[in-house]
């Protein structure tokens, strides 16, 4: 299985990693199949809606951190509404692709993005238009 240099550098040299304390927003997903296991944290400008800041800590493969760090470099300085957008398409382009048997991986982080942008809304009370509830939302306390 081959990874492209950018999947390779973001694996090596993963940005964000970390946590956000009182973030606003913090979403958790994970694949039982492979194990991967993702959580986004999002620091968003009450005033902008904008993404100040996003962190990431990932349990699993190669691929899985690299579609982590990967994701919240494309969400960072974006509105919620722009993050909203950042698909697994996004983020695998961003990396020059994945090989097919780890698409997954692209998906989590869209789905960890989503579920963090549905922790943010419901914990302010509004409605991010084009948000649905994340099926995949893995919430726990640590």
């Amino acid at each position: 299985m081959n990874y492209s240099e950018k999947v390779m550098d973001h694996f090596n040299n993963p940005r964000n990693v970390g946590e956000i304390e009182n973030a606003s927003g913090v979403g958790t997903v994970g694949n039982a199949k492979c194990g991967d296991i993702m959580r986004i944290y999002l620091d968003i400008d009450e005033d902008t809606k904008i993404v100040k800041d996003c962190k990431f800590k990932t349990f699993g493969c190669g691929a899985a951190v690299a579609t982590s760090s990967m994701a919240t470099e494309l969400v960072k300085g974006k509105t919620i509404y722009e993050a909203l957008e950042v698909t697994n398409k996004a983020v695998m382009e961003a990396l020059d692709g994945l090989p097919p048997v780890k698409v997954h991986c692209s998906l989590l982080a869209e789905e960890a993005i989503h579920a963090a942008l549905w922790d943010y809304a419901e914990k302010n009370h509004i409605t991010i238009e084009g948000l649905k509830k994340p099926k995949n939302d893995i919430s726990d306390e640590d």
